[in-house]
């Protein structure tokens, strides 16, 4: 379906070309420069607004647990039954919410924490081995997933339930404060939401280009060079323009379940062919001690220390998940159609979590047994050699490992242009005015952003950025979204207090099974069977 008077933003295109390029050039020519003073900028900005952002992050899971189990949970984003099949519908939103970079910190993210251990727990010891992957399961968990669904939330009822036109942040601020999505204020906010999707993509692709070449020289030894990096890059991008220039349903659908079936198949595999008891108790107990410590891990400030491990790690994950949330949520919009609030709760925080503590537990638990054991010594590795370095070693010393290790590339790959593809989907609806319920952004305005997407990342690649550098584009792009997001939650809850407030829980329930085209008798076991 298209609409008559959507447009493109030239203006907002432009004025963030210009950043980008900035940005790029900067990179370039000034990487010591660079370094030095993304160092000193990620320190100000994660100590001055850290405790905040952890607050806001505890806050946002109570909010959306509360919405899942009251009232609220039945009502229903549009009429009709859902678009999507519930498996494919949760497999779409888990590719635009994770990058591809998943699955380097899926084998890698408990030898950095084996080193820098959160809690005042001391380096290098059983108890920090104990606890890392416990933290592995918190970073990648029902918080994080909470922030994708409570910004989507926001960006669904908006859209279906109050039918404002507009599939873009600067709407959604003009409905809740008056101030005109193509005023100063407004531009400013898309302005803000497009530099924070290019922060947020900068980790996840330059992380996956590095681990690609250096997967590509030790299993075909091709040389790992900012050339190939830059080759692999644009087979990538090749793929996910066309995934994005076919549309949501002919590309990424395919591409979202190829993606996500093959990565739990491969740790599945991984699982059975690894040290498959160790594996499963380690998993167990990381579990085990990731809710048994939650509130702590939550909310530790380390106030009597320096607090450097919330800085790097849990506050610069909050920031990161904070990043991709604005694009996740007009994703998460446009699929949604149809479906009630506590499916969208549910299948985000259930879904992505235990996916994600699957994957983890599965690879985290082999590459810690491989370190137990003496055959691998993970952490020096990482010191030495870079973590893309230990993932291939590790991963070729699996039975038949060279196999898994091409397998492994694949699905990093497919990732990848699975996950760009969701993203340029977001910035393209950002930067198209007037779009409705059913409309896209034009194919080949996707396809602009799907090559604009890959320049900081590829800048980052040529100055040889370390991660602390590409984390501090996640976080100074993510902190200004913060208000932004703050002032999405008030005028959510202001909306569904007005809408549904009086209103009682059985009407609720029923005014959801009319728009599903349903008897209120069907509507129960519909319900129970959507969240599984």
């Amino acid at each position: 379906m298209s609409h008559k008077n959507k447009k493109i933003d030239v203006f907002l295109i432009t004025v963030s070309l210009i950043a980008v390029l900035l940005t790029v050039i900067g990179l370039a020519a000034f990487p010591a420069q660079a370094e030095s003073a993304a160092n000193q900028l990620f320190e100000l900005s994660t100590r001055t607004f850290g405790t905040s952002v952890q607050v806001l992050v505890f806050g946002s899971t109570l909010a959306v647990l509360y919405l899942a189990f009251s009232k609220y949970g039945n009502i229903r984003l549009g009429s009709g039954k859902p678009e999507y099949a519930t498996a494919t519908w949760v497999f779409m939103f888990i590719c635009a919410g994770m990058g591809s970079s998943t699955l380097y910190w899926g084998v890698m993210e408990w030898a950095y924490y084996y080193q820098t251990p959160g809690l005042n727990i001391a380096a290098a010891t059983p108890k920090a081995l104990e606890y890392s992957v416990g933290y592995s399961f918190f970073h990648w968990g029902i918080s994080a997933w909470s922030i994708y669904a409570l910004t989507s939330l926001a960006m669904a009822y908006h859209f279906h339930v109050r039918k404002k036109s507009g599939l873009n942040l600067a709407s959604v601020i003009e409905a809740v404060t008056g101030f005109k999505a193509t005023g100063p204020v407004g531009r400013s906010v898309d302005l803000i939401f497009l530099l924070t999707m290019m922060g947020a993509l900068t980790v996840s692709l330059a992380l996956t280009a590095s681990t690609l070449t250096r997967g590509l020289h030790d299993l075909t030894g091709t040389p790992d060079t900012f050339t190939v990096q830059l080759m692999v890059i644009g087979g990538v991008a090749v793929m996910f323009s066309l995934s994005s220039y076919i549309g949501i349903d002919g590309g990424l659908q395919r591409l979202s379940k190829m993606v996500c079936i093959g990565a739990l198949v491969f740790a599945a595999v991984v699982l059975l062919v690894g040290p498959t008891q160790f594996t499963l108790n380690n998993t167990a107990n990381s579990i085990g001690l990731m809710i048994q410590n939650y509130v702590h891990m939550s909310l530790f400030t380390d106030p009597a220390g320096d607090g450097a491990f919330t800085r790097n790690w849990t506050v610069f994950y909050w920031l990161w998940w904070v990043s991709y949330a604005p694009g996740v949520a007009m994703f998460v919009t446009r699929v949604s159609r149809g479906r009630q609030i506590k499916d969208v709760v549910l299948a985000l925080l259930l879904g992505g979590s235990f996916g994600c503590w699957f994957f983890f537990g599965a690879l985290e638990s082999y590459s810690m047994h491989q370190f137990i054991t003496g055959a691998v010594d993970v952490p020096k590795m990482l010191a030495e050699q870079g973590g893309e370095s230990a993932v291939t070693h590790l991963l070729l010393a699996l039975p038949w490992g060279q196999v898994f290790l091409g397998v492994y590339l694949f699905i990093m790959a497919i990732f990848c242009a699975s996950h760009m593809d969701a993203a340029a989907y977001a910035v393209a609806a950002t930067s198209t005015r007037n779009l409705r319920e059913g409309d896209d952004p034009t194919p080949t305005h996707r396809l602009f952003w799907c090559v604009v997407l890959t320049l900081v990342p590829l800048a980052m690649l040529f100055a040889k950025a370390s991660l602390s550098t590409m984390k501090t584009a996640v976080v100074l792009t993510a902190i200004p979204f913060m208000v932004i997001l703050l002032v999405k939650i008030y005028g959510f809850f202001k909306w569904m207090i007005a809408d549904y407030g009086q209103v009682p829980a059985h009407v609720i329930e029923e005014e959801a099974a009319r728009m599903a085209g349903e008897t209120p008798a069907e509507q129960a076991p519909r319900s129970a069977a959507a969240v599984h």
